[in-house]
């Protein structure tokens, strides 16, 4: 049986490499926050999460993207992620919070990105 954070995950990765707005939907509540630590704050509703996802899109494959779990409870989980791109040749550490509603969307997803030296 695929656990609640794997089978979120596989959801973001499909929607981040389909660009498509109901994938980007499903992963979210319809009040839900995104706080991409930018200095445009953070991204509040799904509308308008869809919106500003679809804005910064990565559809088009030229990326590679692996994670794991650091904590996994009640409705949090803590991940860490690299993310490879291949054009321009540049690599990505991450560390995302998310917190889920009892269906297993994300009400609140907050998100860190360094830039990897080499």
């Amino acid at each position: 049986m695929i656990d609640r954070l794997e089978q979120w995950m596989d959801g973001y990765v499909r929607a981040w490499t389909s660009g498509d707005p109901g994938d980007i939907a499903d992963l979210f509540t319809t009040d839900a926050v995104y706080d991409p630590q930018t200095p445009e704050g953070e991204w509040e509703g799904r509308d308008e999460i869809v919106r500003q996802w679809i804005e910064r899109g990565q559809a088009d494959g030229s990326w590679e993207f692996e994670w794991r779990p650091l904590v996994e409870v009640d409705d949090l989980a803590i991940v860490t992620g690299r993310t490879r791109y291949a054009d321009p040749p540049v690599s990505y550490r991450n560390l995302f919070v998310i917190r889920f509603d009892g269906t297993g969307r994300c009400r609140d997803f907050t998100e860190w990105w360094i830039e990897e030296e080499g």
